[in-house]
């Protein structure tokens, strides 16, 4: 069995922040992630983010993604692609399937940034090739400079909606519209400005009715709804499309820390069940962290101040950092979680993360 003091299970901007923080204090890490390049989500954004400096404001979210790397390899921290956590035992450690061999691995802290996997819903015709994640279209033409499609239909007016609308325009595909069951866009104002004023209408309290084609998406029916989510028969839209994008939220990964027996708590504004945890990220099972999406559906920008919280809370564990230098660092990284928390989106996020730690309390 290998032994190390902090294994953590993601090397997303939430687990490479935890991974680079605990690094730069003196603790040996090792992470590992299923996918073969890690950076998770940041490899994908290619707008600038907002906020201040210290949230990263007007820097690409793959160029913050290369520099934790840059500072991770020099920290010495061991990233171990291709690896997927198969599970957790009662002790801790895990098994880790690595490539074509399976590894136990115990760690004295593990964290647990797992991310999230995207929500999908069922409409007729949406298994046809063509009906593709918002996420999987992100990949495809930020990454791998390929666009899902020539023309889009959106379905989901939230952050990721808008976004992903305006990079598959950069990426050359036209998007027919954008359409949402709610009455409003869920996204900021910002996002929803810049694919408006290239054309792309939006149709509120909207949803899809049927995804059209044989052997492939070749066009798509949208229906309006009422005030209680059902479809008005005969307000039926038609647009020729070739690829149905899906941008209906996110579901927290958590597999992992339901089969370590962590107390769980339901919060439908960050997901769904999450783990409750502490202003240090720390669990209800003693010595596993939880850290981004997996702690509940936020921000990149949030998710990075979380692993980096954890990441201060693990080295103040393991001895590295003296209570003076934890608390400090941890309330300035607080601090700034603040203005991330700001406004009427963030408010409800504060309040839904204060829940999950009050739940912590309940023990």
């Amino acid at each position: 069995m290998r032994r190390c003091e902090m294994v953590c299970v993601g090397a997303g901007p939430a687990g490479l922040a935890a991974a680079v923080t605990a690094a730069r204090n003196g603790v040996d890490v090792v992470v590992y992630d299923e996918n073969d390049r890690p950076g998770g989500q940041l490899f994908k954004q290619i707008h600038k983010f907002f906020g201040s400096k210290e949230h990263r404001a007007m820097e690409r979210g793959f160029d913050i993604g290369n520099s934790f790397l840059t500072e991770a390899r020099e920290l010495g921290v061991e990233v171990s692609l291709n690896s997927v956590v198969l599970g957790i035992y009662e002790n801790g450690a895990l098994n880790v399937m690595i490539r074509d061999r399976i590894e136990q691995v115990k760690a004295e802290k593990t964290l647990i940034a797992t991310g999230a996997s995207e929500n999908m819903i069922p409409f007729s015709g949406w298994t046809l090739p063509g009906v593709i994640g918002a996420g999987a279209a992100q990949t495809m033409a930020n990454i791998h400079g390929i666009p899902p499609g020539n023309t889009i239909l959106m379905v989901g007016s939230g952050n990721v909606g808008v976004i992903v609308s305006y990079q598959m325009l950069q990426a050359g595909a036209r998007v027919a519209a954008v359409i949402d069951a709610a009455p409003k866009i869920g996204g900021y104002a910002v996002h929803a400005a810049k694919i408006a004023r290239a054309g792309v209408p939006f149709f509120m309290s909207h949803t899809i009715k049927k995804a059209h084609g044989k052997d492939r998406v070749e066009g798509a029916t949208i229906i309006e709804v009422d005030d209680s989510w059902k479809p008005i028969p005969g307000t039926e839209k038609h647009f020729e499309v070739d690829t149905v994008c899906i941008a209906v939220g996110l579901n927290p990964s958590t597999q992992l820390l339901r089969m370590a027996n962590c107390k769980m708590a339901y919060s439908p504004v960050l997901g769904g069940q999450l783990p409750a945890h502490d202003l240090n990220q720390e669990t209800s099972i003693r010595g596993i962290y939880v850290a981004g999406d997996a702690s509940g559906i936020e921000e990149a920008s949030t998710a990075i101040i979380e692993g980096r919280i954890a990441g201060l809370a693990i080295a103040h564990s393991l001895g590295y950092l003296n209570e003076s230098e934890f608390s400090s660092q941890r309330d300035e990284q607080l601090k700034s979680m603040v203005g991330l928390r700001s406004g009427s989106h963030g408010e409800v996020r504060a309040k839904a993360k204060e829940y999950l730690s009050a739940m912590m309390e309940e023990q």
